[in-house]
């Protein structure tokens, strides 16, 4: 029996409007060999705990570019913990400052990448930090 891909929701939540990038890594992912699902713009952090857990995902990436990150990055993880899915790795990137790396990582944010930050150190990140449910 073949091994289960990696799945991976790509959102953006909020109210961002600036959905380039997350397109972007979310190619990158899908050509990479992940199964990729995008909810698109404007999600809440329920909306995308609900979605992460009826796609049975194994990671969810955010993407952000308001400012946000400090409120809705911990939000989704608060909504997916609510939801029993707190085995669910949540990366993200976007605009984030320097200085707010390490609290989105004690919130629980497995990973954080900032502007520059290649497609490739993305998809190496999640080979090496995301493995599949069974």
């Amino acid at each position: 029996m073949a091994e289960r891909k990696v799945r991976i929701l790509v959102a953006k939540p909020g109210l961002d409007g600036h959905d380039r990038g997350a397109k972007v890594v979310a190619r990158a992912l899908r050509d990479a060999g992940f199964e990729v699902v995008y909810t698109g713009l404007h999600q809440t952090p329920d909306m995308i705990a609900s979605a992460a857990v009826q796609e049975d995902v194994d990671a969810v990436g955010l993407s952000i570019m308001s400012g946000a990150h400090n409120t809705l990055f911990p939000a989704v993880i608060e909504a997916l913990r609510s939801r029993g899915a707190e085995d669910i790795v949540v990366f993200g990137g976007g605009i984030i400052p320097d200085e707010d790396i390490a609290r989105l990582q004690n919130a629980g944010v497995k990973g954080v990448f900032t502007p520059g930050t290649t497609l490739k150190s993305i998809v190496e990140w999640v080979q090496t930090n995301v493995t599949p449910h069974s």
